[in-house]
């Protein structure tokens, strides 16, 4: 049983459509991911050098326009919430990332498959 050239033309445009859209969606996942990891590496930066201050000192943290005294205890608290959030972020970015490849691999392949066939199933 043969498919018209119409039809496989069809089938052809879809798959490829589908693997543009992955491939897009992956480039867009992996900036993210950058950005995430950069966040990530700032905050334990930031949380370095607050260890490193004595635990009397005055910490001042950015609301908005003006700043406000917290503790360094809590500054550090807040740091280490935030970069596990971050981290989980990347974690599930990266699952998303790992979906999208095999998504355009295999879209590839039908492709290829196709051509292959010559159209022929």
């Amino acid at each position: 049983m043969s498919i018209s050239n119409e039809a496989l033309q069809k089938l052809v445009q879809e798959i490829e459509t589908q693997a543009i859209q992955a491939q897009q969606q992956i480039n867009t996942v992996k900036s993210q991911i950058a950005l995430k990891q950069r966040e990530i590496r700032m905050l334990q930066l930031t949380s370095s050098e607050v260890a490193t201050l004595p635990a009397d000192t005055p910490v001042y943290e950015g609301i908005g326009k003006m700043f406000v005294f917290s503790p360094t205890a809590e500054v550090d608290k807040r740091l280490t919430a935030e970069t596990s959030e971050l981290k989980s972020d990347v974690e599930n970015l990266g699952k998303k990332l790992q979906y999208l490849e095999t998504t355009y691999k295999n879209s590839r392949e039908h492709i290829d498959q196709i051509f292959k066939s010559g159209g022929r199933s």
